[in-house]
């Protein structure tokens, strides 16, 4: 029993040197004085409110992306034992020393270490030679543009990481396939490409573009199996459902459960939650929820409720009215009916309250037992404050010509009678028999004499309407848009027949007991919508640039100056590595163009596993390249040089790929290839030396004199901070920070 133990127990293990150095020099390139600055870098002002509100679990909405990226930092955060207390309110701004500099930037520092060996691994994979990935290693690991975008509390370069993460995989996956289907490796790589798809698009959207590519490129890959005679129908079936399953099954549901622990993280009410709907801001722990809870859950016949319009747009605002009437003529002489102004007012007012009352009864109570009103039942509103009834006539609304005027009733004796019934249509409901429900049913109330629909129009009244927004009677109502829907907020059952009485309970506040909680994935869906459509409105930005400014780097972004030395921190790039990866981009597709014309006129310049080796790793460089960069020039939004660093990373992969096919097939004897040798061994020294020159920008020490700043300004569109003595802080706004936010948001 115990022969086994007659030999000794043996461990062999095979180190790849090159990889092992090379995530060495990778971490000490990124991690080396991390801590410094210890101050706010440019777009730190930004993430870091988001960290600060995942420590005290606040609800935000970042309009920018989904939430992974901001959970991964806010991971830093609470590694490190942030308590989440410092104001995030300048950039330059010295850390208070509760705040873990070195941990929160740790995450993305280690992203941006772990692209070097990727990028080697990649090459490796895409089967070119040991010394080419090196060479891509190499320089991603000295390009400055990459080491200081990952050195800071930035999303970048763990974007970046995931990106090259799921190339891999998919490459790993793909050359395993053709001897070990089915495998547990070939399953692993598998389910790691989607895994790392699905963290790429949680961090940023820009990693869908990625994700896209891979899909293309899984299905020509399955087309060209398709046509192998060697593999049956049912192989062929799983295969296909292993790569569905891995690919978009797994990822989506990856993607929603980024949003499930988001939302679970943050349950407490904050200042971003006014622009969700009211049941959204009900599931939150406190705000709302304090004000709605305990109320009745179904309006009835006598209820006193508020109004929200659901559109939330241009703010959010409640169903209004006041004693003021409309002016008899406005300023372009039309006239009026001279009626009650009704408007929606952007905050909470007692005049905001209303009185659902039965047509056919004068009570304005809620009888014993209530009497719920249904989809499809006719109401009167009744303005609890003046008890004037919602109206709408044949009137032009004040700045909507085109729709009728709404009004609160009053009796001038002008043969003009009161068109005061209102049809409750709900819009969310699930049969035609449903009941009206606080907070829950998204409703439409159309004017029963001219079927007009009560509708905000956005538009902000002159001084005589307290630039209060427009309600009018929309006359062409085609769909349920949003700012034709709203939904009862506030609501108790109304108590009090006398007027007297009755101001008094709508002036107290509501204390009843029902909860009113969201589904998952209804606040997925409105919260994802929110992030989909949510426009802040962008100023322009002294370091924005266009996408045309990119490729030729002739812009630059200030991230840091230190508030009394020269020192300084800027997103510049490595100039000579940039041109490379041009100069590489344009040899490759013309190349290929003189390849194609020659193969179709049946002559072939390089061995057929040649080409389709050239091809494969055009499919992933260059066509990562166009689908990271030109969906840019699409875009509505300010733009900034960090958006090409994705595009840029993989242009740099292309470069030895580049060299090495030149090198193979171009330099046919001995002389030619040891000249070429000697010409990338000297670009290469100077790709190195230009990374040596940048160095104290892109690390921020040692400060430099004026003469050495000036002697950095390479390209006059750049702007280097150039002063003697700085008053503190860069005194430039990040790429955020002058944008202006939703209502509320901090």
């Amino acid at each position: 029993m115990l022969g086994f133990l007659k030999n000794p127990i043996v461990v062999t293990a095979e180190i790849n040197m090159n990889l092992l150095a090379l995530t060495v020099m990778g971490l000490i390139s990124r991690l080396r004085g991390l801590s410094y600055p210890r101050a706010v870098v440019f777009d730190e002002v930004y993430y870091g409110q988001f960290v600060s509100l995942y420590m005290k679990r606040i609800f935000f909405v970042d309009d920018s992306g989904p939430p992974f990226g901001h959970m991964l930092l806010a991971l830093g955060g609470y590694l490190g034992g942030f308590d989440g207390n410092f104001l995030w309110n300048r950039i330059g701004a010295e850390y208070s020393m509760n705040v873990p500099v070195w941990s929160l930037r740790l995450l993305p520092a280690l992203a941006g270490a772990l692209c070097v060996p990727l990028a080697y691994q990649i090459l490796v994979e895409m089967h070119f030679s040991h010394c080419a990935a090196l060479g891509a290693a190499l320089l991603i690991l000295l390009e400055n543009s990459l080491i200081t975008q990952s050195r800071f509390m930035l999303l970048e370069s763990i974007l970046i990481f995931f990106i090259l993460l799921a190339v891999l995989s998919y490459l790993k996956f793909y050359n395993s396939q053709s001897y070990s289907s089915f495998s547990g490796s070939w399953w692993f790589w598998l389910l790691l490409t989607g895994v790392a798809c699905s963290c790429a698009v949680g961090v940023k959207y820009m990693g869908l573009f990625t994700y896209m590519l891979l899909l293309v490129i899984t299905g020509l890959h399955f087309w060209h199996m398709i046509g192998d005679q060697t593999l049956s129908n049912v192989s062929l079936m799983c295969h296909f459902l292993a790569r569905g399953l891995a690919l978009i099954i797994i990822p989506v549901t990856m993607y929603l459960s980024f949003f499930y622990v988001h939302l679970a993280l943050l349950y407490r009410s904050g200042p971003h939650d006014q622009i969700m709907t009211s049941a959204f801001q009900a599931s939150l722990e406190g705000g709302l929820a304090r004000i709605t809870q305990g109320q009745p859950l179904e309006v009835a016949y006598g209820s006193q409720i508020t109004l929200r319009n659901v559109l939330g747009k241009p703010m959010q605002c409640w169903l209004h009215s006041h004693k003021n009437t409309y002016p008899i003529r406005y300023e372009n002489g039309r006239g009026s009916s001279h009626q009650q102004q009704v408007t929606c007012y952007p905050f909470k007012d007692v005049n905001n309250w209303w009185i659902v009352k039965d047509p056919g009864m004068q009570q304005l109570v809620v009888s014993n037992p209530p009497r719920p009103v249904r989809h499809g039942h006719i109401v009167q509103l009744v303005h609890g404050i003046t008890t004037r009834y919602l109206n709408t006539h044949d009137v032009a609304a004040p700045l909507s010509p085109h729709s009728q005027e709404v009004s609160c009733y009053i009796d001038y004796n002008i043969s003009m009678p009161a068109q005061n019934l209102w049809r409750v249509e709900i819009v969310n409901r699930e049969s035609d028999t449903d009941v009206w429900k606080t907070i829950l049913s998204e409703v439409r109330f159309v004017h029963v004499n001219t079927s007009a629909v009560l509708k905000l129009s956005g538009a902000s009244l002159p001084e005589w309407g307290y630039r209060q927004l427009e309600v009018v009677g929309e006359k062409l109502s085609k769909g349920y848009h949003q700012s034709m829907v709203w939904n009862v907020e506030e609501h108790r059952y109304g108590k009090s027949q006398e007027q007297k009485e009755r101001e008094v309970e709508l002036h107290s506040p509501t204390q009843m007991d029902i909860s009113k909680n969201l589904s998952f994935m209804a606040k997925f869906a409105e919260l994802q919508w929110k992030i989909l459509t949510l426009k802040n409105e962008d100023t322009e930005h002294k370091y924005s640039s266009s996408a045309l400014d990119w490729i030729t780097m002739d812009t630059n972004i200030a991230y840091w100056l230190h508030p009394t030395s020269g020192a300084q921190i800027h997103l510049i790039g490595n100039v000579l590595t940039w041109a490379s990866a041009n100069v590489a981009t344009l040899v490759y597709m013309c190349l290929s163009l003189w390849y194609l014309v020659r193969r179709r006129r049946r002559i072939y310049d390089i061995p057929e596993d040649a080409w389709q080796l050239w091809v494969s790793a055009g499919g992933i460089c260059v066509g990562g390249w166009a689908v990271n960069y030109l969906p840019f020039f699409l875009m509505e939004k300010t733009l900034f040089l960090y958006h090409y660093l994705p595009a840029l990373t993989f242009q740099i992969l292309l470069i030895p790929i580049v060299l090495q096919h030149l090198s193979n097939h171009l330099c046919r004897s001995l002389l030619p290839k040891s000249m070429f040798s000697a010409l990338i061994v000297a670009w290469f020294s100077s790709v190195y030396l230009v990374y040596c020159t940048f160095s104290p920008v892109t690390y921020g020490e040692p400060s430099l004199s004026v003469a050495e700043l000036k002697d950095l300004r390479w390209k006059d569109s750049w702007n280097i901070l150039i002063r003697k003595r700085a008053r503190g802080g860069t005194g430039e706004p990040g790429a955020r920070e002058q944008r202006q936010q939703p209502r509320g948001r901090g």
